[in-house]
């Protein structure tokens, strides 16, 4: 949808031109700048938890709007931005890892949430094999989507299963083999030995 990225570009630009702030000298221009910023956050703010209680007020039919307003895109960023939206980062993950499963089942794999503490989500990832190179990064990269999509105020994203791989693509010797390095070394010293007779 074009009007959702042209929105996320504004909202990154706008994340810039108040950082652009920080680094400017101690001025007047400065701190009334950032008044102005702040001011202008707290009256959004207001006003839109405001829409969002009267709109809940209306019974079930308000709550099951607050949902759908939840679930755009669009209105879903600005009710994160102000701490606003009716769901919390749990459900929000799993509504994550619920649509990217059948992207990750066509990888012969599946995440499960192992946990979510103070915006910290440690995820479990399962595959049938090994995955090394680039499908590791390509199985990172659908997950870490679809989690900051849903939910981009996740402080921490860990991703178990992957970390232990070697995003190289380099494979030991011993993994290849499947035993362990010990072996072909005592088998090295056993042929000098007979070598040396």
């Amino acid at each position: 949808m074009a009007g959702e990225r042209e929105f996320q570009e504004k909202v990154r630009q706008l994340g810039a031109l108040v950082g652009e702030l920080d680094p400017m000298q101690e001025s007047g221009s400065r701190v009334s700048a950032r008044k102005l910023v702040q001011l202008l956050m707290e009256v959004h703010g207001t006003g839109l938890e405001r829409m969002m209680e009267i709109v809940f007020d209306s019974g079930a039919e308000g709550e099951a709007m607050i949902a759908k307003l939840g679930r755009d895109p669009i209105v879903r960023s600005l009710l994160l931005l102000y701490s606003l939206h009716p769901e919390d980062i749990e459900t929000r993950v799993l509504r994550a890892l619920e649509t990217v499963g059948s992207r990750l089942r066509k990888f012969d794999s599946r995440v499960e949430l192992v946990s979510v503490r103070d915006g910290a989500v440690q995820l479990q990832l399962q595959t049938s094999g090994h995955v090394h190179g680039s499908a590791a990064k390509n199985l990172r990269a659908i997950v870490e989507e679809a989690i900051y999509e849903q939910a981009p105020d996740v402080t921490s994203l860990m991703i178990l299963g992957l970390e232990d791989e070697d995003v190289s693509g380099f494979v030991p010797l011993e993994r290849l083999l499947k035993q362990p390095a010990e072996a072909p070394v005592l088998v090295a010293a056993d042929l000098e030995e007979d070598g040396a007779r």
